[in-house]
This record gives structure tokens, sequence and C-alpha cells, in this order.
């Protein structure tokens, strides 16, 4: 069969079915397979290592002199359905993370991660990954690279038996591969997951609002034209309700006769901390056609998650619940946002407490404290275009009144950013010349490498307007390239931007901070119990855990996971932006010494607090600076209104 289309595997993030003809899944589906016999751990290491194409484990590792015994997650894990391999489609912020916690705790099942970017798979399987992710650069290493486990305690292996005789490890596997063969990855498959990107359309019909399905309609090409017969077929993406349906329909098309299964089974990550929600998630949804091999498939999918999340944490419901259950989940987080920010600019016109005010009403049971944070609003590749695709939704369904409704939550958002650049303005009478404003943050949220959609990109373009002397940038995780890119599609002239490494460096002769991140190590008064480390450790390559996230091991894989000695990380690709970027000097992530930085400024000194994070009583303490905290009232501002 040839199909006259490129594939679009993987860009990172025809007749219709009848839905009631009932069982089509033939007997070569994963879902009716017989069970294979139990292979033993040891042929299964040795396959994997055997592969030419498949890191190999440090030869040194490989050598133990002691009993050979099954790891402690084989001896338990059952194979979900006999799926034994799964292709995800898509190396992004939602493919890979998933891809890893799914193989981590499937250690039977191959999981294979494709994309079409080779640069993007070159360096998920290098040292620097290409995502930031607390807690990912472990599971990796130990799925992708193999490792050997002690089965044995600190006071075995100290005790006085001379030949060690109760000392037993055993050796962890690879199973995670990124790879760029389309049709091998595809064709072996017996469960396939779409997690490609799915942007707002730019151009054409319903340019702004509806979804560009470019992306995933070239990689269910691309399964039509390899996948075998009764692959299941998973959208990890987020997409219009009503695109399972889309799905069968093409592979009718392109494969008529030939049965798949289509499941939707969205994602509920939030970045900064994916490994955390993918290891304890709310909910798992799972949606099927309703028919009785698509709850067959759906079972199948239930059991990968059943090795760690419990049944009644799982909810199958029909495709298009699950389609829709997404983007509701989003509007309404991002509602709770637009709503708490209205009300701050409300605060600071009438002297309240924006913190005060959310205290007092997240204690309402029927409320509850979350996503009630003032701040710049929301930004990230999710939230305004979940929005807009559910506004696009209910306008092609002629709901005016609704899409209406929605649209308003990203109206509000936008006003907030703006509200927060005018703010600096007015507190320098619109006039930047010769001003230096420091920037510290660019990510959209802490703990993340992830620059786009950053509000920092549209208060930089607010503020050049008024032609400061420099514009500089401070942030722990984003590399330069990614936030020059993100700057460039907002602003055409760069040159009075400065990106640093050093936030010292960043603030010397500011007269102006902006907080655009809440990154712990902003805070003046750092949280008790946060860990701070240096550059050097980050990027230990070390054998065994990484020292900057042995305090969230325990949280993340278990007190087992300190027995693990990983294999030796691999080395970096050629001009990595991880590498290059640090060469310019090591990158802090200490707690910042605001003292120091006060000193440094220039007067008029201001802090513009945009994430709510600075002690204002504190900070003013130090001397000849001013604090400017979303909604809180300032004298300068007037007298409070009041009716």
């Amino acid at each position: 069969m040839n199909f006259a289309v490129p594939s679009l595997v993987g860009t990172s993030d025809g007749s219709s079915c009848n839905d009631s003809t009932g069982l089509l899944t033939p007997a070569s589906s994963p879902v009716f397979r017989p069970a294979h016999p139990k292979e033993s751990f040891e042929s299964r290491l040795a396959h994997a290592l055997e592969e030419p194409t498949r890191r190999k484990l440090d030869p040194a590792l490989t050598r133990a002199e002691s009993p050979f015994i099954p790891s402690f997650a084989d001896l338990l894990t059952p194979v979900p359905s006999d799926v034994r391999k799964i292709c995800v489609i898509g190396a992004g912020y939602v493919g890979g993370p998933t891809a890893a916690v799914i193989a981590l705790h499937n250690p039977k099942v191959g999981v294979e991660v494709l994309d079409r970017d080779h640069r993007r798979i070159e360096r998920w399987n290098s040292a620097h990954l290409p995502i930031h992710e607390p807690g990912l650069n472990e599971i990796v290493r130990l799925t992708r690279d193999g490792a050997i486990f002690s089965a044995s305690s600190e006071s075995e292996r100290d005790s006085d038996r001379p030949d060690n005789s109760s000392h037993h490890v055993s050796r962890r596997g690879p199973n995670l591969f990124f790879t760029c063969d389309t049709q091998v990855s595809i064709s072996t498959a017996d469960m396939i997951f779409l997690a490609v990107n799915t942007p707002t359309k730019t151009s054409g019909v319903g340019a702004g609002r509806a979804t560009n399905m470019r992306a995933l309609d070239g990689a269910v090409k691309d399964v039509a034209l390899y996948a075998k017969p009764g692959t299941i077929i998973v959208e990890k993406s987020t997409v219009p309700c009503g695109t399972a349906q889309r799905i069968r329909n093409m592979l009718d098309a392109l494969r008529p006769g030939v049965p798949f299964e289509v499941l939707s089974n969205p994602e509920f990550l939030s970045e900064g901390t994916a490994v955390k929600n993918l290891m304890s998630p709310d909910r798992v949804i799972i949606g099927s056609s309703g028919t009785s091999a698509g709850k067959l498939a759906a079972d199948a999918l239930a059991s990968l998650y059943a090795g760690w999340i419990p049944s009644s944490q799982i909810l199958q419901v029909n495709a298009w619940s699950s389609e829709l259950s997404k983007l509701v989940a989003n509007a309404m987080l991002a509602q709770r946002i637009s709503s708490i920010n209205s009300i701050s600019a409300i605060c600071e016109a009438t002297g309240a407490d924006v913190e005060e005010v959310a205290r007092s009403i997240g204690l309402d049971s029927r409320i509850g404290p979350q996503f009630l944070k003032a701040g710049l609003g929301f930004g990230g590749s999710c939230f305004r275009k979940d929005i807009a695709s559910l506004t696009y939704l209910a306008e092609s369904l002629g709901l005016e009144e609704v899409a209406h409704y929605w649209s308003q939550v990203n109206a509000i958002n936008i006003m907030q950013r703006d509200r927060f650049a005018r703010k600096v303005l007015r507190r320098f009478n619109e006039n930047l010349s010769g001003k230096k404003i420091t920037l510290m943050g660019f990510a959209f949220k802490r703990n993340t490498s992830d620059a786009r959609e950053s509000p920092a990109a549209d208060v930089i373009s607010t503020l050049l307007d008024e032609q400061p002397n420099e514009i500089a940038i401070f942030d722990p995780y984003c590399v330069e390239e990614e936030m020059m890119q993100e700057i460039k599609a907002v602003i055409a002239e760069t040159s009075f931007i400065q990106i640093y490494t050093d936030p010292y460096e960043a603030c010397k002769d500011s007269n102006a901070i902006l907080v655009m991140t809440d990154c712990d190590q902003f805070r003046n008064a750092p949280l008790r119990g946060v860990h701070s480390i240096t550059t050097s450790e980050a990027d230990s390559s070390s054998i065994g855990p990484s020292p900057d996230l042995r305090p969230q091991q325990a949280g993340y894989l278990g007190n087992d996971f300190a027995k693990y000695m990983l294999a030796l990380q691999p080395s970096c690709v050629d001009n990595c932006p991880d590498c290059r970027w640090k060469a310019r000097g090591p990158v802090s992530i200490e707690p910042v010494e605001w003292a120091r930085i006060v000193y440094s400024m220039r007067e008029p000194k201001w802090i513009f607090d945009g994430r709510g994070i600075i002690d204002v009583d504190e900070m003013e303490k130090l001397g000849g600076v001013r604090v400017d905290s979303i909604g809180k009232w300032r004298p300068e501002d007037g007298q409070k209104r009041c009716w």
C-alpha cells in the first residue's frame, strides 16, 4: 500500500466507522493473544543488551560474582494483557515523561518513543535531556540505561561473612528507547500512543481558536501505513472533542476492513510536577467506543496503569466524554486563575490584600484553595489553547453565549500581564530611557525549562516601547536559545535584551527587578527544607543516584531506588545547547541574597512581584527599595477608593 502523504510523526508536543459492529479485534491483537510463557529475567536482559541499536550497560557493572535474582519490580509486575511493545509518537513534554513512567512500572514491556526530530531524539539519548522536570532524569536513566539493584542492606554488606553470601543483586535491563525509525517502531507495536503537538491554528478556518491537527493527522497516516491489524491506538495529545471518531474514519478510509481500536487517554500533567502527576495522579481517564472490543482495549490500557495506580482511580468512559473532560478541566482551572486575577485589580485599588481574600474564600470547602494564587496569569502551551478550542467548539455548535463566556477567561489573562507591565511604566512616569530592567525568571512557571507562551515575552514587548537602556533576564532552567526564540516571536528588535547565567550580574545597576517566575530561590524568606544544589551536582554523571534528586526519591521512586547503581550516563550530543549555555559560566540555582542584589541596584530601586512570593515588609527593611506586589495597594496609588 502506498500513500502519497509525507510522514509527520512526532511533531513535538474517509468512510465512517460503525461503532455498533461488535467484536472486530482479530486473534493477532494483544487483547486476545494467549499469554506467552514467562521468560527468565536473564534472557530478557541478554536480549536487550544484544540489540545493537540499544544502549548497553557499562561492562564493569555487568560483572557480579553474587547470585543473580530478578528485581523486586520484575517479580511483582504482571504483563498487562500481553502488551509487549508500546510506541509513543512524540518526544515532547507529554510523550517523554509518560513513556518513562510507564516503562518504569512495566519492566517487561518495551517502550519506544518515536519522533521525526533527530536532534530531539539525540538529546533524549544523551546526558542532557531536552526538557527539565524534577525526577525525570533519574527515571530516564534507570529505564533507558539499565542498572544494578542491590538486594542486601548496608548491615548485610558490612557483616563479617567473608564470602558475603547473603548479598544478592539483580540487573534491570533497559526498556525505554528513543528512535526516529518510523516503520520499525510502529509496525512492531501492540499499542501506540499519539502524543504529538496540537497547537492552535494560526491561519485558515478557525484561526486563533481551532486546533491544528496536521501533526496528529500525519501520525495517523503513518499508523495506517505500518501498524499491524488489531493495534490499539491511544490519544494522549489534547485534542478537540470527536477526535477518536476522526481517527477511526481515517483508518477506515486508509485501511478498509482492517480493525483498530481507538482510545482516548488524556494527560493531566502540570509542567514542573509532571513526574509527580504521573506517579500519583488524581485519576486516569480512558475513553473507548463502548463496543466489546473497545472495552477490551480499554482494559488492556488500564492494566498498564494498574502496576502503580489503584483501580478506583482509573475511570472508563466513552471517548467523547474523555476528550471533552480534558478541555473542561483545563478551562475550569484557568477560569479560577483569571477569577482571582480579576479580584487582584480590585484589591490594588481599594486596599484589600488579594492573598488574604484568597485565603478566606479558599477555606470554604465548596471552593478550596487550589489555583487561587494571583499573579501574571497562566502561560505555557495548554490553558490558552484549550480554552480557545472549547470556545471554537461552542461556536461550531451555535452556542455563542457559551463561547463568549469562556473567551473572557483568556481575555482576563491577557489583561493581567498587560496591567502588570503598565504598572511598571507608571512607576517610572512612562519613561524608561537610560534604565535597566531585570526579569527574574522567564519560564511560564517554576521547576520547568518550558519558555513557550511565557508571560515574560509580552511584558518585555510592552516595556521595550519605552526604550530602556537594557532588559536583563535570568532563569535557572531555560537555555538562552529557547528564551530568545520565544522573544523573537513577539519582538523584532532584540539588541537591548541580555541574558545572564548569574542573577547578581543580571541585577547589577538595575532600577527595577521584575519577579516573573515563582521559583523558591527568588523568595526573600526561603521555604524550610528547600534543598539547594550546585551546578556540579546537577551535572553529576557518576554511577548511582544523582545528588540533586535524593530528597525526592522516596516520593517518586520509593526507598528501594537508593539501592540502584545506575549505568554510566551517555555523553552529550555535539553542540549541546545545555553545555553551550553553561560554558558561559555556571548557572546559579542557589537561593538569591536579596541584600546583595538591592545594594547593587540604582536609584530609584523598585521590585515588582508578579508572583506574590516576596515578603514586602522584610524586603523594604533592606532600605532604599520599594516593592509593588500583585493584588496589594501602595500609598503611591493615592487614596484608597470606596463607595
